[in-house]
């Protein structure tokens, strides 16, 4: 299947066809299959940071750092596949940004 060119935007959890449609940090060139699944990833990370930042626990026993672990661990996926489906430039963006050094 032919990949198009998408604008992503993990601030506001969107994929865009159209580069005009709203701002975007991130270009990727995918299928509309995996354009749907950096969709799902991002979708996963937001609930993921409302799960986290949803509870105050006042015990020093909690799982606060559970739910942080597990909302870092759906941004690295978020990350490490638009870095798989990324432009050149994107990749090189990412790589400038050392936002891969803490994907490993």
């Amino acid at each position: 299947m032919e990949k198009s060119t998408y604008y992503v935007s993990v601030q506001s959890h969107s994929v865009m066809n159209e580069q005009g449609q709203s701002s975007y940090e991130w270009e990727i060139e995918a299928t509309p299959e995996e354009a749907d699944q950096v969709r799902l990833e991002l979708d996963m990370m937001q609930e993921k940071d409302e799960e986290a930042t949803g509870y105050m626990f006042p015990w020093p026993d909690t799982p606060e750092i559970s739910s942080n672990a597990s909302f870092q661990s759906s941004v690295d996926k978020v990350y490490r596949t638009i870095y798989e489906l990324g432009t050149p430039e994107t990749r090189r963006q990412m790589e400038d940004m050392r936002l891969l050094s803490n994907l490993s």
